[in-house]
């Protein structure tokens, strides 16, 4: 199967082919990592609408997630995941991580240029400080 373009008929397999955990004992595993992306983005909602910010635990997530999907497959399913309002805090915690790539391809139809989204100045001054 192709996987140029994400959609919501492939994402699932998708993310099954790129995921790569020695540990993982079954589908249950691979849905507790794959969920990972609801808990991400409960907390960037949680920081965007009240100004919460849980930093450390999103690292943790989005370190986990790029640890069991890989580099590029874990970037196109959160951006695929996440809704474009929440893309600059995804891209400030992806440059803060080195994972930023300058264009992630094929997310429903379009690519995603890097330079074409912000990022949230108040993350930034909350990451340089750890």
């Amino acid at each position: 199967m192709e996987f140029t373009n994400l959609n919501n008929d492939n994402i699932i397999l998708y993310a099954i082919k790129h995921y790569d955990n020695p540990a993982c004992r079954g589908v249950h595993e691979f849905n507790e990592d794959l969920d990972r992306i609801k808990y991400i983005k409960r907390l960037f909602k949680r920081y965007q609408t009240k100004g919460v910010l849980k930093e450390r635990l999103i690292l943790n997530h989005i370190i986990i997630l790029y640890n069991v999907f890989g580099v590029e497959a874990a970037t196109r399913i959160l951006f695929f995941r996440l809704e474009p309002d929440l893309w600059p805090i995804l891209k400030t915690f992806l440059v803060f991580l080195s994972f930023m790539p300058e264009r992630v391809l094929g997310i429903d139809g379009t690519d995603i240029i890097s330079s074409d989204i912000t990022l949230d100045t108040r993350l930034i001054a909350v990451l340089r400080s750890i």
